[in-house]
């Protein structure tokens, strides 16, 4: 592991996730709640129902709000790792189950063909770019055929992507939509698709202003592309992608 890693790792939720809490006044319970909402919005449409009880794994789990989420939801079959011992002090306090202090590639190599669905929060991004490639290919083995991997990372498209980007210190990848469909590609997932991640304001009046406002800044976006000589086919700005990939049958 290098060395800044060891270092910002170690305390992440002092120094990263809890500060950022802080700032909007959520404490890790409402956070939970918080998280059920967003990633319900985003990510629980490309799930496959609880019926079918697969087996999942959230890479990069933090304190476990998403596994938390998954299991509200009456998904049976629910586990996170994550790298940092702080994150996993957290999830032990809250009692969230199935927590796992762990290193990601050599936990999922030792998973091989275990998952029918594979997701990763806010993980990719910290990853160089050779690293990344190797974690995909990790997740694709860890996958049963036909199995999915579900991702969801910043934005370099996104309005003020600096902002996301150089928001954590250990961020050091970012994807646009064609970036992140060519990798997924690239690391022999079938089919892979992006969409735009959920934007909201809790409180309504202030949603209503930040729709209006968003229409209008995505349009003057557009026209500067445009302007440019390329195309605004397929254009994505919000903060985030949603990163769908499924392995073949096979």
């Amino acid at each position: 592991m290098y060395q800044y890693r060891k270092t910002l790792y170690q305390n992440y939720f002092e120094t990263q996730t809890g500060r950022r809490m802080e700032d909007v006044r959520l404490q890790p319970t409402a956070q939970m709640n918080h998280d059920n909402w967003l990633l319900s919005q985003e990510i629980l449409p490309h799930l496959p129902p609880p019926a079918q009880n697969p087996v999942i794994l959230d890479i990069g789990c933090g304190f476990g709000s998403w596994v938390y989420a998954l299991q509200q939801k009456g998904y049976q079959q629910v586990s996170g790792i994550d790298i940092s011992p702080a994150q996993i002090t957290i999830a032990r306090q809250l009692g969230i189950p199935n927590i796992y202090e762990a290193d990601l590639i050599p936990y999922l190599q030792a998973h091989s063909h275990t998952f029918n669905l594979i997701t990763g929060i806010d993980i990719i991004e910290h990853f160089g770019k050779d690293e990344l490639v190797e974690v995909l290919r990790a997740v694709y083995q860890a996958l049963k055929p036909g199995g999915k991997a579900i991702f969801r990372t910043p934005n370099a498209d996104a309005l003020m992507a600096s902002l996301y980007m150089y928001g954590d210190f250990t961020h050091e990848t970012l994807l646009n939509p064609s970036a992140a469909r060519q990798l997924l590609l690239s690391a022999q997932f079938a089919q892979a698709s992006v969409y735009p991640s959920c934007i909201h304001i809790q409180q309504a009046g202030k949603n209503l202003v930040r729709r209006a406002m968003w229409q209008l800044v995505t349009l003057a976006a557009k026209a500067t592309v445009f302007a440019s000589g390329r195309s605004v086919k397929g254009l994505i700005f919000t903060p985030n992608l949603i990163m769908v990939a499924t392995r073949g049958a096979t």
